[in-house]
């Protein structure tokens, strides 16, 4: 640190989603805020850029992204005024069968249910309560262990999301809705026998249900550049360029939140704390990393059933059974011959991502943590079996395995693009046991990361709730007026 660099009200390392809304939080409460950023270009895993051949724009982290869009934090942001425009599929996920059929999660409940025969009117009743509470649920769901703003309809909604969903599944019948169920499970990256992994399907499906399943225009990277440019408005500053190795690299702060997982929390601050709170965020845990391929593609992906074609993604695996068993092989530390595949298909809806006539792919499957196996031949074929010809129509393609994955972005320990795996024990508990998971061992220092509640996905949740505690911990403020849209905050301890 130089002893003549300008002092802050608060800083924040690392520019992700998380860490940007953090800022973002600071600044309009009135503070100097400062991000630092080790890489070149700030946004985490929300970053977009040339992989395979000149003038394809390939998301290299996040494609598709629901929750950004019902965020209770990043909704209220203006972020449109800064370049940010969303295009919405007519189709927010399609699930192609073996037999030639797609379950489709449509804009609607009942146009949902209405492909899904004798589970119709169960998928109705499932979903039309979680579709009516879901605004004035979402703060609480997506937010730090407390006493609920709507205690009632909160306990109606964990009755089924505590449930594992392979046992939700069991009210259903049909092929479709069972297989369309298992894919958006299978988000939750673990075995579908796993206490609340109902949870982030019916999220991520009520959410389609309210405001699809969108993309940004040009690319993930205009979500990063809306964000910063926002924070710049503010007064807030962003530095790239810029890594963090000791606190000695810190300009000076009152506040310091990091938008770090445990282990890099670990390095950079660890002597900081306290013995039990240093040894417990040393036992968190990793779960399943990823195998992600981009595609340069010659046409659009020619799906047997075109109703693929209408879908931004696109869950590949077979049948609730298949996917069952590919996640649970996974977890268990092998190789599924036939993965459980996310696919998304942005050009085919916003035309600035690849030359004329020519389209990006994008997909990944789980993998165990820390894998170097490759997986585009599996990948490719499960894509060939929903889309005879697929393979003809690769110009290029680029593949990163976990290794590669963690070095792009440190924050993704052993491939784990969730921060740490979101299982029952560390749902809420997330990186350690406390009332206060942004708060460390350490006054004035907080995590913002995905590694706190509520978890994984481009929402900025982590980060405000980070910033709430800072502001009020070390400037006596809570966060403006038009932020608040929370329960009060639970007891320090």
């Amino acid at each position: 640190m130089n002893g003549t660099e300008k002092k802050y009200d608060a800083v924040v390392v690392g520019a992700g989603p998380n860490g940007l809304s953090a800022a973002i939080v600071l600044a309009r409460a009135g503070l100097s805020v400062k991000v630092l950023e080790a890489q070149p270009t700030p946004g985490g895993g929300v970053r977009s850029g040339e992989l395979t051949l000149p003038g394809f724009v390939h998301d290299l982290g996040s494609a598709i992204h629901p929750l950004a869009v019902a965020s209770p934090f990043l909704s209220r942001l203006p972020l449109a005024e800064f370049g940010l425009e969303w295009i919405t599929p007519p189709v927010a996920a399609a699930h192609p069968l073996p037999d030639g059929r797609a379950a489709l999660l449509m804009g609607s409940v009942a146009d949902t249910a209405e492909r899904l025969g004798p589970d119709a009117a169960t998928y109705q009743q499932l979903f039309e309560p979680i579709i009516e509470h879901l605004p004035s649920l979402l703060p609480d769901i997506l937010g730090p262990l407390r006493w609920p703003g709507h205690p009632l309809k909160l306990a109606q909604f964990s009755l089924n999301a505590v449930q594992p969903a392979t046992w939700l599944a069991r009210r259903f019948r049909s092929m479709e809705a069972r297989a369309l169920w298992a894919g958006m499970a299978a988000h939750s990256i673990q075995p579908l026998s796993n206490l609340t992994t109902s949870a982030i399907a019916l999220v991520l499906m009520g959410v389609g249900h309210r405001v699809g399943w969108p993309l940004p225009k040009g690319g993930a990277q205009q979500i990063t550049q809306a964000l910063v440019h926002y924070l710049q408005s503010l007064g807030g500053e962003v530095e790239v360029n810029r890594p963090v190795r000791s606190f000695g690299d810190l300009p000076p702060a009152r506040a310091i939140l990091l938008d770090l997982t445990p282990k890099s929390v670990l390095q950079l601050a660890g002597d900081r704390f306290p013995w039990l709170y240093r040894k417990q965020l040393a036992t968190y845990r990793y779960g399943p990393g990823i195998f992600k391929v981009d595609w340069a593609l010659d046409g659009p992906i020619p799906w047997a059933n075109p109703d693929c074609s209408r879908a931004g993604t696109v869950h590949l695996g077979g049948t609730l059974e298949e996917i069952t068993l590919a996640e649970k092989v996974t977890y268990s530390g092998y190789h599924p011959d036939r993965p459980y595949v996310l696919l998304a298909q942005q050009s085919v809806f916003d035309d600035t991502r690849a030359p004329a006539g020519r389209h990006v792919g994008w997909a990944y499957c789980h993998v165990p943590n820390g894998s170097t196996v490759d997986m585009t031949e599996r990948i490719e074929q499960q894509v060939e079996r929903a889309a005879p010809g697929f393979r003809d129509r690769i110009l290029a393609r680029h593949t990163q395995n976990t290794k590669q994955i963690e070095a792009w972005n440190p924050n993704y320990v052993g491939g784990d693009i969730n921060g740490g795996i979101i299982d029952v024990g560390q749902l809420y508990t997330r990186p350690t046991f406390r009332l206060t998971p942004y708060r460390t061992g350490a006054p004035g220092l907080y995590i913002c990361s995905s590694a706190t509640p509520p978890g994984g996905g481009v929402h900025g949740m982590c980060g405000y709730q980070a910033a709430r505690f800072a502001l009020r911990d070390c400037f006596g403020k809570d966060v403006p007026a038009d932020f608040s849209f929370h329960s009060p905050l639970p007891l320090p301890m």
